[in-house]
């Protein structure tokens, strides 16, 4: 459960496995920290004890790593408090160990000004949980056609900018927002789904959605919409990033872009690397997802895009729906899952799995995704904010409705036994979650 703990003076974390992929460190030592910032960290460190000033945390062998940095989710305040409100994404988000979340902007109103956004900041900060940021909306109102005001939106805080779960379906408008982004630097975030072919489609096309006589959203979609947006991003030398790649073909057009030497970067979601579009089973809503969860041979490419570093990040894709907006027939229910306590131990499977070691499976969820956003977060060093977690990569638990903190409970992954455990996480030095309390 969360808790506000008063900041101590000075804190030593000892008897850890100390995770940091910014430092490629995985070794026994620790961290110690005064007030809200790290004042020192690394292998070894207490070998010659803490000191006596020192007030002691024993992590009793778990890994010590940064807090996660989730670069996508979303919080349904303002405007859908019914889904999610930023306390109970926050109590979620300590509870898998984020201590840094990016919210997308398509909030009711949506974040295309400054007066949205400087709500979402203030509500957070009263909250104390995970640090909260935003992305500003590419265009006003999310309408696809008139560009939001991007300098204006960064000054205030905005990280960078996106239309969220729309993508800029307009050529000649995303040109001009690369245009306009790239003296500045600003990242443009897409969702990549041409709309047209997308257009009614429900699951992924293909045998199963045939065999359950549901409308496919075929995997041409996204890769059209990711061949077109690289050469606009070629057109205007831009900062392009696509957001939850799911099909083979389209991280195969990214590989190639950044080996031309576009500025080009894309993430992709536990979902699509842990699931394919069998898990749709018998009508099961829940793993109902946009885009939508792929073939096999889709699931493997996504894997072998994170191994060989094409995918850059792992984001979470948190999308809290309620329960009269899940518990409708397939074909009606609202797209989307939770994704935040679910983050840690799914992408931990790509560990226990074989497919990388466990320093740059954390890598995914800490120092890429922070400097992609150009957040201070994600490392353990001299003079950080400490903001830390300590966790179990072997623990093993059940995703439950039960276990979930988020107020919607509409886990993709519901039901499914999973391997690492949040014990602590800790904000600007204070223990914001601890397990079991």
């Amino acid at each position: 459960m969360a808790g506000t703990d008063e900041v101590p003076s000075l804190t030593a974390y000892v008897n850890a496995r100390l995770i940091d992929p910014a430092s490629e460190t995985d070794s026994p030592g620790g961290v110690l920290t005064d007030g809200e910032r790290i004042v020192a960290a690394g292998a070894g460190l207490f070998n010659s004890g803490a000191g006596d000033d020192a007030r002691i945390i024993d992590c009793a062998g778990a890994c010590l790593s940064p807090g996660l940095v989730d670069m996508r989710m979303y919080t349904g305040e303002p405007g859908e408090e019914h889904k999610e409100t930023l306390a109970t994404a926050g109590r979620a988000a300590v509870a898998g160990g984020v201590t840094s979340m990016v919210c997308l902007p398509n909030t009711k109103p949506v974040i295309d000004d400054m007066s949205t956004l400087e709500f979402i900041a203030r509500r957070a900060r009263k909250h104390g949980l995970a640090k909260v940021y935003c992305y500003g909306t590419v265009t006003k109102g999310l309408d696809g056609k008139e560009l939001s005001e991007m300098a204006l939106l960064s000054e205030s805080g905005a990280l960078a900018f996106t239309d969220g779960v729309k993508p800029v379906k307009d050529a000649q408008v995303l040109h001009r927002a690369l245009s306009y982004a790239q003296p500045f630097g600003f990242v443009i975030v897409q969702h990549a789904e041409e709309p047209s072919l997308s257009a009614g489609g429900v699951m992924n096309a293909g045998e199963t959605a045939t065999r359950l006589g549901l409308a496919g959203t075929p995997v041409e979609a996204e890769i059209i919409m990711v061949e077109r947006d690289i050469r606009l991003a070629k057109m205007t030398g831009g900062r392009l990033h696509f957001a939850h790649l799911s099909t083979a073909e389209a991280v195969d057009a990214v590989r190639n872009a950044k080996n031309a030497g576009l500025h080009i970067t894309c993430d992709t979601a536990p979902p699509y690397f842990a699931l394919n579009e069998l898990a749709v089973g018998d009508y099961r809503t829940f793993a109902k997802l946009s885009p939508p969860l792929r073939a096999e041979k889709d699931r493997q490419a996504i894997i072998a895009g994170l191994i060989d570093g094409t995918i850059d990040t792992v984001a979470s894709d948190h999308r809290p729906e309620d329960e009269e907006a899940k518990r409708l027939p397939f074909s009606e229910a609202a797209y989307g899952g939770t994704g935040l306590e679910t983050l840690l131990p799914v992408t931990l499977e790509l560990y226990h799995n074989g497919h990388m070691s466990l320093i740059d499976a954390i890598s995914l969820i800490t120092n890429k995704p922070a400097e992609l956003m150009g957040l201070a977060a994600g490392r353990l060093e001299a003079g950080a904010a400490a903001d830390l977690l300590v966790f179990s990569p072997e623990k093993g638990w059940k995703v439950t409705e039960d276990r979930l903190s988020s107020k919607s409970k509409n886990s993709p992954f519901d039901g499914r036994p999973v391997q690492g455990e949040v014990l602590q996480t800790i904000v600007d030095g204070r223990s914001v979650f601890r397990r079991g309390e």
